[in-house]
């Protein structure tokens, strides 16, 4: 513990009112007068004092303690663990996930999206210190989650994610157009695009180098993923007789995704699978380990209720005991 913090110290004020209240009793105890005048005291010199007489000032006593909690109580302490220099990540990072429906080949288990979520979510747990989003695309893009600290809800929505969400295509530029407004606004000390995509840009407005280039100019650094064995792989296609699995050529235009990293000085990978996408989010997580002190304590709790309760005895204590055993004690 690192002692008692007060959240409203100004109640403390509160106290003033004891002076008033002190000088008021002492006052009036001094002028308080006899009922019955006696010519002599002499017959009542063997007479013990008793303990009434020693205690009649504890009514007061209670009454200016009970004051005195309830203004510790209205002040909110608080307690807290010691502060401790500990060392963090300070980076924001953003996901932009090719959901089209080429996203649904089978060379990589049990689906190139599905793996690529899977990776993902790992990926997530272990970056705890660092603000992360969403963004998916394929025929037009949109924010998933805004950039956040809350990863059980970002990996909540991306088990959410499932082709066919959007219009079918690859708009490349467009998603990574909208990852960049996500991070263009960010202060932290390094701010992160990962982009996964296995085909070429054939939809959008944005041209993919075009966004790249709007990215460097918000110092935001691109990795860029192409996902897709050599040559074919095997797809599920919608047949008159159902659905059958056929091969098909695989299409990544990796010399753009290669001049988008090279633009916003990342790096570009190839993922030919499961496996190899492993490696590829441990690389991206080991190259981005900056780190920065900071300041961290535990959460504040707060103690004011002993305080109020201990106030509330009290007072109430004073009061019985001025009403009933010193009712007749000036």
């Amino acid at each position: 513990m690192n002692g008692i913090e007060f959240r409203n110290p100004e109640y403390f004020y509160v106290l003033l009112v004891l002076v008033p209240m002190l000088a008021w009793y002492i006052f009036r105890y001094r002028k308080a007068g006899a009922s019955i005048r006696y010519s002599s005291i002499m017959g009542f010199r063997n007479i013990g004092k008793g303990w009434k007489y020693y205690l009649r000032h504890l009514p007061f006593v209670l009454q200016m303690a009970g004051i005195g909690l309830l203004s510790i109580a209205l002040a909110r302490p608080q307690t807290s663990n010691s502060w401790e220099d500990v060392t963090t990540e300070g980076i924001d990072i953003v996901i932009a996930l090719d959901i089209s429906s080429s996203m649904l080949a089978r060379d990589f288990q049990p689906n190139r999206l599905e793996a690529a979520k899977n990776v993902a979510t790992e990926f997530i747990s272990g970056r705890r210190n660092d603000k992360m989003g969403l963004v998916v695309f394929s025929g037009e893009s949109f924010t998933q989650c805004p950039l956040t600290t809350d990863h059980a809800v970002l990996i909540n929505l991306f088990k959410d994610i499932e082709s066919g969400m959007i219009e079918d295509g690859t708009a490349i530029g467009n998603g990574l157009a909208t990852a960049v407004t996500r991070l263009k606004e960010s202060d932290a000390i390094s701010k992160v695009i990962i982009l996964l995509t296995d085909g070429e840009n054939n939809r959008g407005e944005i041209a993919p180098v075009t966004a790249a280039e709007v990215a460097k100019t918000f110092g935001i650094r691109v990795y860029t993923i192409g996902v897709g064995t050599i040559g074919t792989a095997p797809y599920p296609m919608q047949t008159p007789f159902g659905t059958q699995i056929r091969d098909v050529e695989v299409k990544i235009d990796e010399e753009t995704l290669q001049e988008i990293a090279n633009i916003t000085d990342g790096q570009y990978f190839r993922a030919t699978s499961n496996s190899t996408l492993v490696d590829i989010y441990e690389q991206i997580d080991q190259l981005e380990k900056s780190k920065i002190e900071v300041k961290e304590y535990s959460k504040k709790d707060e103690v004011f209720e002993k305080y109020a309760l201990g106030a509330i005895l009290i007072l109430l204590l004073g009061l019985l005991l001025k009403t009933t055993l010193f009712r007749n004690i000036p």
